[in-house]
């Protein structure tokens, strides 16, 4: 999700809450304690140059259960960190502390944040030596099809 798609979001719902990939809720009482734009300057495997540029929310919770972040709230300070910071309209990367602090693409649902698992890949592929994904094939189909091998007929 883009930062420009979740401001309208905010206007739509009576509470803002989160979904973590496995099906927990971040706890209510959570604060936003951090919005900005990370920057990524990297090299990858095969040599290629990149910059990866998300906005990031980071997630916290403490000790103080009454809190509750409503969503014009969070609309508040995502549109001060716009201001100030000059955000761009890039995807929001989430931040959330549990064993190790987690980061997380987002999504909704309708009527949840939805917190989706990021996963790590290979950007040069065609350059590591990575096999593409071979066609899996059953061999039984193969004797149903109407075309056979003939001595003479060049499939051999």
């Amino acid at each position: 999700m883009k930062l420009s798609e979740i401001k309208p979001l905010l206007k739509t719902i009576e509470t803002v809450t989160f979904i973590l990939p496995n099906g927990q809720f971040v706890p209510t009482h959570f604060h936003v304690t951090e919005v900005g734009m990370i920057t990524k300057n990297f090299i990858d495997c095969g040599g290629t140059v990149r910059e990866e540029k998300v906005v990031n929310f980071q997630l916290w919770e403490a000790n103080d259960f009454d809190h509750r972040l409503a969503p014009q709230k969070l609309k508040n300070i995502i549109e001060l960190s716009e201001k100030i910071l000059n955000l761009q309209d890039a995807e929001i990367e989430v931040e959330y502390q549990q064993d190790t602090v987690g980061k997380y693409n987002l999504d909704f649902d309708g009527n949840h944040f939805l917190l989706l698992s990021k996963q790590t890949n290979c950007l040069a592929q065609d350059k590591c030596g990575i096999p593409s994904e071979k066609l899996k094939v059953n061999l039984a189909d193969l004797n149903n099809q109407s075309t056979t091998c003939t001595p003479g007929g060049g499939c051999c």
